[in-house]
C-alpha cells in the first residue's frame, strides 16, 4: 500500500507547497490542514483506519499514538516538517521538506537487541546520612546493601542490609556489577543496644545488578553517565540524590541493549606474533569496552555506550559501527540530498547532530528564533562521535556542499577532531566544521550567511568505508599527480623501506593483517599494495633490522591498487641440484660467518650443506656418516639354519 501524506501548516504558522513534496516524493499527500492535531482530528483517525499513512508532525505524536490507540489500529510514522524546515526565515523551504519526507519514508533498519536482567539487587555507597535514607527509600522496591565508610552509624532498621570498608574496585555493568572491598565488616544482627560487627578481612567480594554511588569522590568508572547500571550524584545536592533514587528503583526487569557494533575479528590489526599494531579503538573508548584478545581485540556489548568512535577511527572495517550502519547512512544522505535536486533546490549543506541535545537545540531555535536555513538539511543520529570522514566525503560527493557537525555537551571530540583533520587533508581544506555554539541563536549565527557549492557532480558511493573514500577523494579531487600527505595516525599510507638493510627475511610479509605485503614464491621479492595497507605498524615493530618505517598518505592513482616491488635480490643456486633457493647476498654472507669457523660447519663437507637448498641439505645428511635421522643398526635376521646350528 502505498503511503500518504497528512501535512499541516500549524495554524498558518508555515508555508508548505503541497505539489512539489508530492512530485519530488512520488508520495501522495493531503491537503494541507491547519489544526490536524485539534479540530480536524476527525480527519486524522479517517487517515489512520484507513491505514498506512505519515503525519507532517513532531510535536504532538503522542496525540496521534493515543489516537491509534483508541481506534485499535497501528501507529502511524511521522516526520517534523516545522521545527526542521517550516519554520525560518528563509522563503522557500518545500525542497528541504521534500528530503525530510523521502528520508523518513525509507524503510527502518531493525537494531539488534541483547537482553540484561536486572533482579533488583543494589548497593548504596556513601556517607551515612546520605546513603542510609537513601537505602531506606529504595527497600520498598529493590533489594539494598548499604556500604559505609568505617565508623559511620549503623542503621537500626532491617529493612535492607548494611556493611562498612573500602572499595578497592569495581566493575561490570547493569545486571552484573562486581565489588571488590578491603576491611569489610558485616553487620551482626543479634543481641541488645546497637548492632555489633564482625572482624574485618580484605578481599571481600560482591555482586549487585544496581550501583548508586553517593560517596561524592571520584567515579568508579570512566565515562560514568555511559555505565548502565551505575547512578552517581552529589551528596551535598538532595534533588540530585532524589533525582538518583527514584531512576534506581526503576531498574528492575529486563531490558533490551542494543548492540551498536560488529566486530570482525579476523580483519583486525590489533597484534600479530605479540607484536602489538593498531591501537586506535583501545585508545578511544571512553568507557574501557574494548579490550585487547590475543591478535585481535574483544568488545564487551554491556559496557559499550555506543558512541561509534571506534568505527569512525579503525582502518580495516573490523569494527563497525551498527545502529545504524555506515551503508544504511550513505543511503540515507544520498536520498537527501537527491530529493533536494528534485524538488528543485540547489547547492544543501548537511547538519548532523544527536537525538537529544542537538534536535532540542533546533526545536528552540525554530520556535523562538530564525529556526534553520532552507538549504541546511539537518540529519538526526543517535551519537556523532562515529560520523568520520568516510562519511563527510560520502556526504559531499552525493552532493552536499558543506558539512557542519553539531556537538553536544558530551560529546566525545578525540575522534571527531582527529577524523576533521583527516578529511581536511584528503580534500586540501573540506567544507567541514564542529560547532559547538552557546545557544540556538548562536546556531542560527553560525548557519545563515553563508552558501555552498558543489566541488564534483554527485557520485554514487558504496561499499566499506575504505572504498567509499578512494571513490569520494577521486571524484572530489580530480586527478592528483602526487600522492596527498596526511596527519600522523592516518589509515592510509605507503611501506618505505631501507634498501640496505633489509636482508629480505620477510618477517613484515608474513605478519601483514591486510595482505599489503606480500612475497613472490618464485622470486626473493618483496611486494607492496599501497590501497591495502592499514598503517598498523607491525611490519615495522616486527622488522629485525628496523628497516621500515610508515609514511601516512593517500595515492588516488590506481597504481595504488597494485602490487609493486619494494625490494628484490639474486636468488642462489643450489650446489648439487641447481635449484634457486635463498637469497644471494644473506646466504654468501652466512657462509663467510661460519664456513670453517663455527664447530659445526669446519669441515668442508658440513659447509657446504649451507649452500644446498632443502631437499639437498635433508638428502646429504641423511647420507653423511653419524647420520642424525639413522637409528641402531638393525638385527640380522635369524634363518632356520641358525637354529639347526
Amino acid at each position: 500500500m502505498a503511503e500518504k501524506l497528512l501535512l499541516c501548516d500549524c495554524e498558518g504558522s508555515q508555508a508548505i507547497d503541497r505539489d512539489r513534496i508530492a512530485d519530488a516524493t512520488g508520495m501522495t499527500c493531503s491537503r494541507v490542514h491547519t489544526a490536524l492535531c485539534t479540530r480536524e482530528l476527525g480527519t486524522a483517525a479517517e487517515a489512520l483506519k484507513a491505514g498506512g499513512c505519515r503525519i507532517a508532525c513532531g510535536q504532538e505524536q503522542a496525540v496521534f499514538q493515543d489516537l491509534a490507540d483508541e481506534l485499535g489500529v497501528d501507529a502511524p510514522g511521522f516526520v517534523d516538517l516545522r521545527d526542521r524546515a517550516g519554520w525560518t526565515d528563509d522563503a522557500d523551504a518545500a525542497p528541504k521538506m521534500a528530503a525530510l519526507v523521502a528520508e523518513a519514508a525509507m524503510a527502518p533498519v531493525p537494531v539488534r537487541t541483547l537482553d540484561v536482567v536486572s533482579g533488583g539487587m543494589c548497593i548504596v555507597i556513601g556517607r551515612a546520612e546520605v546513603a542510609l535514607p537513601a537505602a531506606e527509600r529504595l527497600a520498598q522496591t529493590l533489594t539494598v546493601t548499604a556500604l559505609l565508610p568505617e565508623g559511620d552509624e549503623l542503621p537500626l532498621s532491617r529493612a535492607f542490609d548494611a556493611v562498612t570498608g573500602t572499595l578497592r574496585k569495581a566493575e561490570g555493568s547493569l545486571g552484573r556489577f562486581r565489588l571488590q572491598i578491603d576491611a569489610l565488616r558485616q553487620l551482626r544482627p543479634g543481641g541488645r543496644g546497637g548492632f555489633a560487627l564482625s572482624a574485618p578481612r580484605d578481599g571481600g567480594a560482591a555482586e549487585c545488578d544496581v550501583l548508586l554511588d553517593l560517596s561524592g569522590g571520584t567515579p568508579l568508572f570512566p565515562a560514568d553517565h555511559k555505565r548502565d547500571g551505575y547512578l552517581r550524584a552529589d551528596p551535598g545536592d538532595p534533588l540530585a540524590v532524589a533525582a538518583a533514587v527514584h531512576e534506581a528503583s526503576h531498574m528492575i526487569g529486563t531490558f533490551e541493549k542494543p548492540l551498536y557494533v560488529t566486530l570482525e575479528e579476523h580483519l583486525c590489526a590489533h597484534s600479530r606474533a605479540r607484536q602489538t599494531g593498531c591501537t586506535r579503538c583501545l585508545d578511544a573508548c571512553p568507557t574501557g569496552a574494548i579490550r585487547p584478545d590475543g591478535d585481535h581485540v574483544a568488545v564487551d556489548p554491556l559496557i559499550c555506550a555506543g558512541c561509534g568512535a571506534c568505527s569512525a577511527l579503525c582502518p580495516s572495517g573490523a569494527i563497525s559501527y551498527d545502529a545504524p550502519s555506515p551503508q544504511t547512512l550513505f543511503t540515507r544522505m544520498r536520498k537527501l540530498a537527491a530529493t533536494y535536486a528534485k524538488a528543485g533546490g540547489g547547492t544543501p549543506r548537511l547538519l548532523v547532530h544527536d537525538a537529544e541535545h542537538g534536535a532540542e537545540m533546533i526545536r528552540l531555535g525554530a520556535r523562538f528564533g530564525r529556526g534553520l536555513p532552507a538549504d541546511v538539511i539537518p540529519l538526526e543520529l543517535e551519537t556523532i562521535s562515529g560520523f568520520g570522514h568516510a562519511e563527510v566525503l560520502a556526504a559531499l560527493a552525493s552532493g552536499f556542499g558543506a558539512v557542519d557537525i553539531l556537538l553536544a555537551p558530551r560529546t566525545e571530540r578525540t575522534a571527531l577532531d582527529h577524523e576533521a583533520a583527516l578529511t581536511r587533508a584528503l580534500l586540501d581544506g573540506a567544507p567541514l566544521r564542529l560547532l559547538d555554539p552557546a545557544d540556538p541563536d548562536a546556531l542560527s549565527d553560525a548557519l545563515y550567511g553563508r552558501t555552498a557549492e558543489r566541488l564534483a557532480e554527485p557520485v554514487l558511493v558504496m561499499g566499506a568505508r575504505r572504498q567509499v573514500t578512494r571513490t569520494a577523494v577521486k571524484a572530489l579531487r580530480g586527478a592528483v599527480e602526487q600522492p596527498i600527505p596526511l596527519p600522523a595516525g592516518a589509515p592510509y599510507g605507503a611501506v618505505l623501506v631501507d634498501l640496505d638493510a633489509c636482508t629480505l627475511c620477510l618477517s613484515c610479509a608474513g605478519l601483514c593483517p591486510s595482505g599489503a605485503l606480500g612475497d613472490n614464491p618464485d622470486s626473493p621479492q618483496l611486494l607492496f599494495q599501497e590501497d591495502a595497507c592499514l598503517q598498523c605498524g607491525i611490519c615495522a615493530n616486527v622488522c629485525p633490522e628496523d628497516a621500515i618505517t610508515l609514511e601516512p598518505r593517500f595515492d588516488t592513482s590506481d597504481a595504488a591498487l597494485r602490487q609493486r616491488v619494494l625490494k628484490e635480490e639474486e636468488p642462489y643456486a643450489c650446489v648439487e641440484c641447481g635449484k634457486l633457493f635463498g637469497v644471494k647476498s644473506t646466504i654468501e654472507r652466512i657462509v663467510a660467518q661460519l664456513e670453517g669457523k663455527h664447530p659445526m660447519f669446519a669441515d668442508s663437507d658440513k659447509g657446504r650443506m649451507i649452500r644446498m637448498c632443502d631437499d639437498c641439505r635433508v638428502n646429504a645428511q641423511y647420507h653423511s656418516e653419524n647420520n642424525p635421522f639413522a637409528g641402531p643398526a638393525r638385527p640380522k635376521v635369524r634363518t632356520t639354519d641358525d637354529y639347526l646350528n
